[in-house]
């Protein structure tokens, strides 16, 4: 019985690896893929925020929370208000 090892060609592939596989410890890890220097390393580096930016963000993260301990509070008032005028009466 003859076993097909050939890759799967898919239209929408470009070839770009999204996410390795080959982690240490696993039992297809390749070790001479990092020998030989084709396993890179980096992390990928992203955009820096400017200055404006991370003020905005840092704002609308601080609005977000403050919101929602809005509502808890809200709620908790309300239900306080519930049980000391209607439920323990």
């Amino acid at each position: 019985m003859m076993v097909n090892k050939s890759k799967k060609q898919y239209e929408d592939d470009d070839g770009r690896v999204i996410c390795d596989m080959n982690v240490e410890g696993m039992r297809w890890f390749d070790k001479s893929l990092r020998r030989n220097g084709q396993m890179s390393n980096k992390v990928p580096q992203g955009t820096q925020l400017t200055r404006s930016e991370a003020r905005r963000y840092t704002w609308y993260s601080l609005l977000a929370g403050l919101s929602v301990a809005g509502v808890f509070s809200v709620t908790w008032i309300l239900f306080i208000l519930f049980c000391t005028q209607i439920w323990f009466r």
